[in-house]
């Protein structure tokens, strides 16, 4: 028995299509509201909004009665005042609890002159230290007019930039290091339990920032605090300059250990061909 198969000008011709472009009372739901003219705009203007109802909910909820409700609705009202007040609002993957968290030092503050030929403009420079005393630490630097505004931009680029420590027990570092950043020289040192940090205040901040507790520190020839902090951070995010990658400007790399960031547990283990064992019963 054949099938009889009708042709495809047929079946199309025997379908109804809908018009897209014509909306439907039942799938496209439609919320629509009116905008005066205002300071900004002297213009009126119509929104409307298919498929998301619950965009004017508020607005509706705040024009009905309700004590709950309008009581909720004060309480929010600075939260959003503060947002608006920030034209530049760093976008950063914390929420804002986890943020009020962490400690946040504001190390450096100066006043930079940048000399054009239109005359000298003048800026506030913070750079700004943060960590959650957890392991996790990094800094920013920024420049503004106005020096409320250089501190957000380094905080917002400091928890950018924060990266793991590698930590000894929680609480120091694993072997002894030494660095060096142009006339400034670091020698950190691990101590037992209870020893502290005895070290630059820069360096004590930064380290209680990362959450070491037990450390020693020896600053040697320049004290520049710009260096002194950046030449730690080299020292502690490991990656700083990975070895056999040269001088990172495609030089040879002369000293290929110079800068390659604490050294953790796995590390020190191949070197001394021996496994680390904890002895500690506390």
């Amino acid at each position: 028995m054949k099938r009889r198969i009708r042709a495809p000008s047929q079946i199309t011709h025997n379908l109804p299509f809908p018009d897209i472009s014509t909306p439907n009372p039942f799938l496209d739901l439609s919320d629509s509201r009116q905008f005066p003219p205002s300071k900004l705009s002297p213009f009126a203007s119509r929104v409307v909004v298919r498929n998301d109802p619950p965009l004017f909910a508020a607005e509706e909820a705040k024009d009905g009665s309700g004590g709950a409700k309008e009581g909720e609705e004060e309480d929010e009202e600075p939260e959003v005042k503060e947002a608006e007040d920030d034209e530049h609002a760093p976008i950063l993957p914390l929420s804002r609890r986890e943020l009020e968290k962490l400690h946040r030092f504001p190390l450096i503050r100066r006043r930079v002159t940048q000399q054009t030929g239109k005359g000298k403009i003048h800026r506030q420079g913070v750079l700004v230290v943060v960590g959650n005393g957890n392991g996790l630490v990094g800094y920013g630097e920024a420049k503004h007019d106005d020096p409320s505004r250089a501190t957000g931009r380094a905080f917002a680029m400091a928890v950018r930039n924060m990266d793991y420590v590698d930590r000894f027990e929680g609480r120091t570092i694993w072997t002894e290091m030494s660095s060096k950043l142009g006339a400034t020289r670091i020698i950190l040192r691990p101590r037992p339990v209870g020893f502290g940090l005895h070290c630059n205040p820069n360096v004590h901040q930064v380290l209680k920032a990362a959450g070491i507790k037990d450390i020693s520190a020896k600053v040697w020839g320049s004290r520049n605090p710009l260096n002194v902090i950046k030449l730690l951070f080299r020292m502690l995010h490991a990656g700083n300059a990975p070895l056999a990658m040269g001088n990172g400007i495609g030089g040879p790399g002369r000293k290929l250990d110079k800068g390659s960031g604490v050294r953790g547990k796995q590390e020190i283990e191949r070197e001394r061909g021996r496994k680390l064992i904890n002895l500690r019963t506390q």
